[in-house]
């Protein structure tokens, strides 16, 4: 009996073991990364990702492809464009998933854990795709392609692919020697950290910074709106029965505009500028010096005498002599008519009576009284007409207007946040074309800015094509307790502009991956996006979406006429600030020899090199501008201006038929929007408009002949 009880407990023990083994290895398999997203069109499951998902997801994405990648280089099949472009452009689907939804959520709704996770990745992911790039075996097969390419009868997307990936990988160091290449691996390495540190010191530098706010009369000035937005902030932040202003934009702008009190217009401004510069754990000063100085160390290393150079050569612009030309040309006629708007801002504080020398803080505040002096409108009387739901519509309509496609709510779909929106999009016909994700306001989570990403690109992946995941992401003013989110124009124009980048990546037809959306020169991303913004101001659609958010009444047509007359206002500002952050992203990738260099020194004599007067500052401050030291626009935060010159020309070709004419709508969307980077970009630019674009029509656009 004793016996038999004892084969009982281990055979009962044995049992125990196998099912916790299974348990342990279910759990292992429960990964939602590892398996199909079972949701409507594969979207992320957020309900099931969780943090510890990640770094699991990325080690066995990175396995996968290294596995692939290894198949394609070690073929002993002669390499052909299909084996090897192909094969190439079509690996690495799991690690594309898992950084698709990562990248996302670390930008719009980031927290401790995702931060240390991408501090943990971003080596990880620098060794992988430097194993890439510099494969001999790999390269040498894609060499041998690029060399018999006229053997293989390709189609234009499929000769630019070829040239695509044969310069990036030539870009990327794949003809050094061994030496170079090791010291290429470090540089990438610590730029891809060193970039995460600087965004990951702004957001926590904006997150720091509160002006409290406990008397009344320190509000004078402000709108109600702002006042009782200002008070549900104070009560998230724990200041209860206060009135809390951030540096956020939606936060800080009316501030500046309306605040009459000129000491806390000073502070928060300041607070705003000092961003990354204040010598305490998150200043971004020897940060800036480390990446300028890697950056420039790769450039020489593979042949470029700058890092502008090494950047400019795969953009529409080629090389920093056209950039310069290019900014001084509109420098010169914006810089002579902001010094006339600083004389007409400092008669309006005179006749104010008001014994100061405008200063950067005060010019907000001076233009809003003289926009209002001068065509009798303010932001004020615009915000009720620009609910955030009527604009939403309103750019929907847009789009079905210009290119007969439809969006649908759908709440079937998991989000990551209460406050996202998710949208399906058809075409005319009802076809699914892609999902479109909206997150709008701010939170501690999310970075500052607006920006449109994407979470799956749309290509063609063994025959089937595969849809597009697009996300919007914004900061603009929240609703209060009794009223809707009312917006200014200029983020009424901000979601434009989002909205256009997502069409292009919503309206791509691309068969490669590596070509698709809004894979393009940098110089050329944004003319999809500022074309949009032109639509939301014509009188025609402003009668479409701006209604009363009580009455319903629509925006009436002398309301309009004052927008149209006021479109020219303070738009030397506007271009200054902007042309001088160009020059100062330029020079700070013009740089030619590596050095140890004072950070305030640098951007003072930049700043004065070009005669910025001292009441405007440059938009970004070197310490908090991350475009170019946290983001991808190094050497190219020109390309709005450059592509403000396309889109002037490019809407006077709408305008010379009507705003939706289907022929010119139906040229943009297959010249434009749904080319990607398959064709050189003036190429398809020309095809579109017949010529290379005129600087003339941006200038008159600005005001600035």
């Amino acid at each position: 009996m004793k016996k038999v009880l004892i084969i009982l407990l281990i055979f009962s023990f044995m049992i125990s073991c196998g099912t916790k083994n299974k348990t342990q290895e279910a759990k292992k398999e429960m990964n939602p990364f590892l398996e199909k997203f079972n949701t409507p069109f594969e979207t992320p499951d957020f309900s099931k990702i969780k943090e510890e998902h990640y770094l699991p997801a990325f080690e066995k994405g990175i396995s996968k492809h290294i596995k692939e990648i290894e198949e394609i280089a070690k073929s002993k099949e002669e390499p052909s464009f299909e084996n090897t472009l192909v094969a190439l452009d079509e690996s690495g689907q799991l690690l594309k998933k898992v950084e698709g939804v990562f990248y996302n959520l670390l930008e719009a709704n980031t927290n401790d854990k995702l931060q240390e996770i991408a501090k943990k990745v971003a080596p990880m992911l620098s060794k992988h795709y430097d194993d890439i790039f510099l494969n001999e075996n790999l390269f040498k097969r894609i060499k041998k392609v690029y060399e018999n390419k006229d053997k293989f009868d390709l189609n234009t997307e499929q000769n630019t692919l070829l040239e695509k990936v044969y310069k990036e990988f030539v870009r990327r160091g794949a003809n050094l020697k061994e030496e170079q290449k090791k010291r290429l691996r470090e540089i990438n390495k610590k730029l891809s950290l060193l970039t995460l540190k600087f965004g990951e010191n702004v957001l926590k530098e904006i997150n720091n910074y509160a002006l409290v706010i406990d008397k009344k009369e320190d509000l004078a000035g402000l709108p109600e709106d702002v006042i009782n937005q200002a008070a549900i902030t104070a009560e998230k932040k724990g200041y209860k029965g206060k009135w809390v202003f951030t540096i956020n934009r939606s936060s800080i702008t009316p501030f500046l505009q309306y605040a009459k009190k000129r000491k806390l217009r000073e502070e928060i401004f300041k607070a705003y500028i000092m961003k990354g510069d204040n010598n305490n754990e998150f200043d971004n000063k020897k940060i800036i010096n480390e990446i300028v100085n890697l950056r420039l160390e790769r450039a020489n290393m593979l042949g470029y005498k700058t890092h502008a150079h090494y950047v400019l050569d795969d953009n529409m612009a080629k090389v920093p002599e056209n950039v310069y030309q290019l900014l001084n040309k509109i420098w010169v006629p914006a810089l002579s008519k902001t010094k006339q708007e600083l004389k007409e801002l400092q008669t309006i504080a005179d006749k104010m009576g008001d014994k100061i020398k405008i200063q950067p803080w005060d010019w907000w505040y001076y233009a809003e009284i003289l926009k209002k002096e001068k065509y009798a409108i303010d932001d004020n009387m615009l915000r009720p007409y620009f609910s955030l739901d009527n604009v939403r519509k309103g750019i929907f309509t847009v789009a079905n207007k210009l290119y007969g496609i439809t969006f649908t709510e759908r709440k079937d779909i998991p989000v990551y946040h209460k406050d996202v929106k998710v949208f399906e999009v058809k075409d005319k016909n009802g076809n699914h074309i892609g999902i479109y994700y909206v997150d709008y306001y701010p939170r501690d989570s999310k970075r500052g800015g607006a920006w449109m990403n994407a979470y799956r690109k749309q290509y063609v992946f063994k025959g089937k094509k595969v849809t597009p995941i697009i996300c919007n992401v914004t900061n603009v003013t929240k609703p209060t307790k009794d009223k809707p989110a009312l917006l200014s124009l200029d983020e009424v124009l901000t979601l434009f502009h989002e909205f256009g980048h997502a069409l292009h990546g919503l309206l791509s037809n691309c068969t490669y991956y590596t070509l698709s959306g809004t894979e393009v020169a940098r110089d050329f991303v944004e003319l999809p996006s500022q074309i949009m913004e032109n639509w939301a101001t014509e009188p025609e659609v402003l009668r479409m979406y701006a209604k009363h958010y009580k009455t319903g009444e629509t925006i009436p047509d002398d309301l309009i006429q004052k927008i149209q007359n006021s479109s020219h206002f303070n738009q030397g500002f506007a271009t200054v600030e902007y042309l001088a952050a160009s020059f100062l992203d330029m020079d700070w990738h013009t740089i030619t020899e590596k050095r140890d260099i004072d950070v305030n020194k640098f951007e003072t004599e930049s700043m004065n090199k070009i005669g910025l007067i001292p009441e405007i500052l440059t938009r970004y401050r070197s310490t908090y501008f991350n475009h170019i030291f946290a983001g991808g626009y190094s050497a190219g935060y020109y390309s709005y201006i450059w592509a403000d010159v396309l889109v002037a020309d490019a809407f006077e070709a709408f305008k010379e038929t009507s705003i939706f004419d289907k022929k010119t709508a139906e040229s943009f969307l297959n010249n434009i929007l749904s080319r990607g980077g398959t064709e050189d970009p003036m190429v398809l630019y020309k095809r579109f408009r017949g010529r290379e674009p005129k600087i003339e029509p941006l200038l008159k656009k600005r005001g600035l002949l």
